[in-house]
């Protein structure tokens, strides 16, 4: 049974069969959160297992009881050190949604959604020592700019950043609505929601160093598969697809295409289909958080 309380799988049965799954394989679901793909997974495993990957404490409560299954706490960038720990060295398919989970996004006191008012943290882990709040109190100009420019992609970054420097010489940010009177003066005439949700996304990506995490997860991931393996990643916005994007199809996370001395590609993947595949509208219509997601498969050469 699927927690779907606490997180409906996007794109359940195209992420299996991505995964063309061996009974007795061993496969790594990198964001176990409410354990939906994974149960998928095990359903189709004999005497097989699955690795199931999360950062966040609550997550841990919906493992399985399940003798092909093993949690691991821990954030997917050290993919491969918990792995050696546990004797594995290589792999039959990775799987990894990298959505935010309903659950976090429901969950006032997390501060990841505009829609609460609670504090402005956003942590995946619990444990981590940096918050929004922290961001935005002690970053200097140039670096929240950054921030708001690449992975916000927002286009008056350079004003927001200042605004944000000045506001907080006389009050320190602490609570999502202080934030949001803030943000509300500076979103474009009638983009609020859009504006907003494009700054926590900012905010979101620089707290839990998502982007560089991806990247290391990639570079491991490459290396961790057998011949034939599978690579299945749902990614949500054009950040996160671009070095998913490039891993597959260049295999590099930046830069051109390596090439051999007779001009054939040297890259580890293949993609599998050559455009990523998207949500049906049916399931967009019962689940609004697939609409914007991007399935990307490969196989290992």
């Amino acid at each position: 049974m699927h927690n779907t309380a606490y997180h409906i799988p996007v794109m359940l049965e195209e992420c299996l069969s991505g995964l063309n799954i061996n009974p007795n394989g061993i496969y790594i679901d990198l964001t176990f959160g409410g354990g939906g793909h994974s149960r998928g997974i095990l359903e189709k495993l004999d005497k097989g297992h699955l690795y199931g990957f999360d950062q966040d404490p609550d997550a841990e409560k919906n493992a399985p009881n399940d003798e092909n299954f093993t949690f691991v706490m821990a954030n997917f960038r050290d993919l491969r050190r918990y792995l050696k720990i546990y004797g594995v060295d290589k792999v039959d398919g990775i799987l990894a949604d990298l959505g935010v989970s309903s659950h976090q996004i429901d969950e006032p006191s997390r501060g990841f959604s505009t829609r609460f008012e609670g504090k402005l943290d956003m942590r995946m882990s619990q444990s981590g020592d940096l918050s929004a709040a922290s961001i935005l109190n002690t970053y200097d100009e140039q670096s929240l700019h950054k921030i708001f420019g690449i992975y916000g992609e927002i286009k008056n970054a350079k004003t927001l950043a200042r605004a944000i420097v000045s506001a907080r010489a006389n009050t320190p940010f602490d609570s999502i609505p202080e934030f949001k009177d803030l943000l509300d003066k500076y979103a474009p005439r009638g983009k609020y929601a859009k504006y907003s949700a494009q700054v926590f996304q900012a905010l979101r990506i620089e707290v839990n160093q998502e982007m560089i995490a991806l990247e290391e997860m990639l570079e491991q991931s490459t290396k961790l598969l057998k011949k034939d393996g599978r690579l299945v990643i749902m990614s949500y916005h054009s950040l996160e697809d671009r070095l998913v994007k490039n891993i597959i199809t260049k295999g590099k996370l930046h830069g051109e295409l390596e090439k051999d001395f007779y001009g054939n590609p040297v890259r580890p993947l293949e993609p599998v289909s050559r455009k990523p595949i998207i949500a049906t509208q049916e399931e967009i219509d019962t689940n609004k958080r697939a609409r914007s997601a991007k399935l990307r498969i490969a196989k290992k050469l």
